[in-house]
């Protein structure tokens, strides 16, 4: 029970796909805020464009 108990203790694979899952968050995150800041200063830009174009 001890050898098993120090096999579980010791086995890190558990940890690369944690680490890989906050680095995916993170970057979604990113992506996520600049896709909406780049969303609404876009629609500002063509709007005013569409407001200056003559009628």
């Amino acid at each position: 029970m001890a050898r098993i108990l120090r096999q579980l203790w010791s086995d890190q694979s558990g940890q690369d796909i944690a680490e890989y899952a906050v680095m995916l968050a993170v970057i979604l995150v990113i992506v996520v805020g600049t896709i909406k800041l780049i969303g609404s200063n876009a629609n500002n830009v063509f709007s005013q464009v569409a407001s200056s174009l003559p009628q």
